[in-house]
């Protein structure tokens, strides 16, 4: 952490030093910067796994399954890695699962993390300690997808509130 700043701010610290130095971790060439997103994926990957793994637990009364891709090639020639949560309701309602999704577009300068439905907020993770730094916004954006995806087709989606209303 930088003194005096929370750690989810200096994710943004760093992202702003990036930007003004025309580097990703210290990285100035697209293979070094591509390096350091397979890495940040996988160091990633178990926060991501938990803050999905406690939406499916605590409100799909664990009914969902959590999909990851992995770090792939994409059509642009960047990479990108997925991280979903789909569960049977919102399959039935022909809507997209809660999605994590960390990209490094052929023209970006750096990669960014977003949601199925919530925009975008800067990667910059090269430690341990800035992965878990990332379970807040890890959660905040799978959150807000599900509101998101709640709002394109209703509360019934939601295991947990359905079984709430049984009772």
């Amino acid at each position: 952490m930088t003194t005096g700043v929370p750690d989810h701010a200096a994710a943004l610290l760093r992202h702003f030093a990036d930007l003004r130095d025309g580097t990703h971790g210290h990285a100035a060439s697209r293979q070094g910067k591509e390096r350091h997103f397979r890495e940040a994926v996988a160091l990633l990957d178990p926060y991501a796994r938990q803050a999905l793994g406690e939406i499916d637990s605590g409100l799909l009364l664990g009914t969902g399954e959590i999909i990851a891709t992995g770090v792939r090639r994409t059509a642009d020639g960047g990479l990108d890695a997925v991280w979903a949560l789909a569960w049977p309701e919102q399959r039935a309602a022909g809507i997209e699962p809660i999605v994590l999704h960390a990209f490094y577009g052929a023209g970006f300068h750096h990669p960014h993390l977003q949601g199925g439905t919530v925009g975008q907020w800067p990667m910059n993770v090269f430690t341990p300690g800035e992965a878990a730094a990332e379970l807040p916004t890890l959660r905040a954006i799978a959150t807000a997808d599900l509101h998101n995806l709640v709002f394109q087709r209703d509360h019934r989606i939601i295991p947990a509130t359905v079984r709430e209303a049984d009772r």
